[in-house]
């Protein structure tokens, strides 16, 4: 696997009603993966919150053997940025708040500036809670991009060492590729010859990805593929609502360039609207 697994997690915290639930949901996470774990406040550091913080610790039930806690200070993106480096974070977990009064989730302006910034994969936690709810199904890009192979790779990773059940690779494709103008019988039956086409290329395409990952890696997991015509990062959050997965794994952002310069649109549409739990690979 080209795909590098992941084995420092780094959260950070704030004394906030959710506190409980974070630290449950991560010191599971982690225990899972075998990683080590690091905790970071950035602010102000009292016996008060030192003494809270190791008693809430201390009576999680399921925790890695390596958990470390770090008090600093400082400008939050920066500092959680050089931690990340410092200590070669692979995965950064953030955790998104719930709108008052409405059932829809977003990132306040920190937690948007590390998910864009963060140079380690980053997870989204939407609903981290005290008793476990498990991960049955997960969505995950598609995307005809360099970087799909490590997400695809990662999420039959993710998958495995959390105990989902189901995998769906999205093949998100663009209606312009159809390129037919549908204003008769005739065209109508073009473009649908031609959707056809491009549906069945791309299900060859994800799938050859597939078969290059280690059977070990997803013999316990059922897979399938998907294609959706519409605008890429928006239809596959609105599929990733709709069929109810509790996890969607999207690829990060990557450098513009004149094939992909519209990419970065891509992640903006699942971050204005979380859909769910979302876990962004950095390659």
């Amino acid at each position: 696997m080209s795909f590098k697994p992941f084995k420092n997690f780094l959260f950070g915290f704030a004394f906030s009603p959710s506190l409980k639930a974070n630290v449950y949901e991560v010191t599971r996470l982690a225990s899972y993966f075998n990683a080590n774990l690091i905790f970071v406040h950035v602010g102000e550091k009292t016996k008060e919150k030192e003494l809270s913080f190791k008693n809430l610790l201390n009576k999680s039930p399921l925790k890695p053997k390596n958990i470390k806690t770090h008090w600093t200070e400082g400008d939050p993106v920066k500092t959680l940025i050089k931690t990340c480096l410092d200590f070669n974070i692979d995965l950064l977990l953030l955790g998104a708040l719930k709108r008052e009064k409405l059932v829809t989730f977003y990132l306040g302006s920190i937690a948007r500036k590390l998910t864009r910034r963060a140079p380690c994969s980053v997870l989204l936690m939407l609903n981290p809670s005290v008793e476990r709810h498990p991960c049955k199904h997960i969505v995950v890009n598609g995307f005809d991009s360099p970087q799909t192979k490590d997400t695809v790779e990662a999420s039959f990773y993710f998958g495995n060492t959390i105990g989902a059940e189901k995998i769906t690779l999205v093949e998100e494709i663009d209606e312009s590729r159809v390129n037919v103008s549908v204003n008769d019988d005739k065209s109508l039956r073009e473009a649908t010859v031609k959707k056809e086409k491009i549906n069945r290329e791309e299900k060859m395409r994800v799938s050859d990805l597939v078969k290059k990952i280690p059977l070990a890696q997803k013999h316990s997991l059922k897979w399938d593929t998907q294609s959706i015509f519409g605008r890429r990062g928006y239809s596959i959050g609105h599929y990733a609502r709709i069929v109810r997965a509790d996890l969607l794994i999207m690829n990060a952002q990557e450098e513009s360039t004149y094939i992909n310069r519209f990419f970065p649109k891509d992640l903006e549409h699942i971050l204005a609207e979380l859909p769910t739990d979302v876990l962004i690979i950095q390659s």
